[in-house]
């Protein structure tokens, strides 16, 4: 008798009803004061996240991603006066960069937008899938403008206009490498007493780099999730976390991923190494993680609450098991939690 076929899943099981006041606006006054639904056991138990040592082992591996938020989102007018406003998606070489534009008429290749009353810069043209992107190039380092003029590119369910407490908080502690437009949030819960509670632990830290781009928050339009197309992100792993990964493997140790965009990352380079060994690994990623998917590399995973029909909810649907989720989500509404970028977090293990 041949199995039955595997579910075929619809944008349909993935939403949920959340009431608009669950969506967090702001931080917790601390970090670490965030709650913390433990999904790994039988029944879900609600926890603070000043709990997450009490949950790893001596020997575990923390992998988190260092990516740095720029002050992307810029605010200007065209030359005939219409205003603008971009968003940075990436920046690139010689003073230029790929951005989205908002404005009542796109402007046209070979004209200038002048951006915060600062600079103006030059439009090149139309890239990216379907040209949804503009080709800007700046008078001088993109980044030091972006610094100087920009604002943080807070989310789109984040109704206020961001703030010097944006600055700081919407920014992990160990932020190194400047590139994303989204924070990695599940990173955000971290302050310098839970790092040094871990290493007293014995829990072990490695990093990876994945520049977030503002497709995570584009909504899923297809029915059929087999037919959406990811954005596109630039990540790395180095040689340093590829070689913590094997030492922890062969202690019996546990690798732990701070987040989807570390985990998207880590099962990225492995998809990309012969065989599926991990290996050191910098370029592009449009992994697209929906159940059925074949982890290789990480064991548990500390992530936030998601978008109801999004591909993060389709990715920790992925990883611990889509009637779990299903279930995880219903209690999380239920008991208040906080969601999205500046709300709670839960602990996870692989399906």
């Amino acid at each position: 008798m041949n199995p039955p076929p595997p579910h075929a899943y619809t944008l349909a099981d993935f939403d949920f009803e959340l009431p608009a006041e669950l969506i967090a606006q702001h931080p917790a006054a601390e970090r670490s004061a965030s709650r913390l639904l433990d999904g790994t056991g039988a029944l879900p138990v609600d926890r603070r996240f000043r709990d997450l040592p009490a949950l790893l082992q001596p020997g575990d591996l923390l992998v988190f991603n260092d990516t740095r938020v720029i002050k992307a989102r810029l605010l200007g007018a065209k030359a005939t006066g219409g205003a603008v406003e971009a968003l940075v998606e990436r920046v690139l070489p010689g003073f230029e960069v790929w951005a989205h534009l908002r404005a009542s008429k796109s402007p046209r290749p070979g004209s200038r937008v002048r951006f915060a009353e600062a600079f103006d810069a030059e439009v090149l043209g139309r890239v990216g899938p379907e040209a949804s992107l503009f080709y800007l190039r700046f008078p001088e380092e993109p980044l030091a403008l972006l610094e100087r003029h920009g604002h943080v590119p807070l989310p789109p369910y984040i109704t206020h206009g961001d703030t010097a407490d944006d600055v700081a908080r919407y920014q992990t502690v160990f932020a190194a490498r400047p590139g994303a437009v989204a924070a990695p949030t599940a990173a955000l819960h971290f302050d310098e007493a839970m790092l040094a509670a871990l290493q007293a632990r014995g829990v072990q830290r490695a990093a990876v780099t994945l520049h977030v781009g503002a497709g995570t928050f584009q909504p899923v339009r297809v029915e059929n999730i087999a037919e959406h197309r990811m954005h596109s992100e630039w990540f790395e792993v180095g040689a340093a976390t590829v070689e913590a990964i094997a030492a922890t493997r062969a202690a019996g140790g546990r690798i732990l991923a701070v987040g989807t965009t570390t985990l998207r990352a880590l099962e990225s380079a492995a998809q990309a190494s012969p065989g599926g060994a991990l290996a050191p690994f910098s370029g592009e990623t449009e992994i697209f993680i929906t159940p059925g998917f074949e982890f290789r590399v990480v064991d548990r995973l500390l992530t936030n609450f998601h978008l109801p029909r999004s591909t993060l909810l389709m990715l920790v649907s992925a990883f611990a098991g889509h009637e779990r989720m299903r279930a995880l989500y219903r209690h999380a509404v239920a008991s208040r939690y906080r969601f999205f970028s500046y709300g709670d977090c839960m602990w996870l293990a692989r399906a």
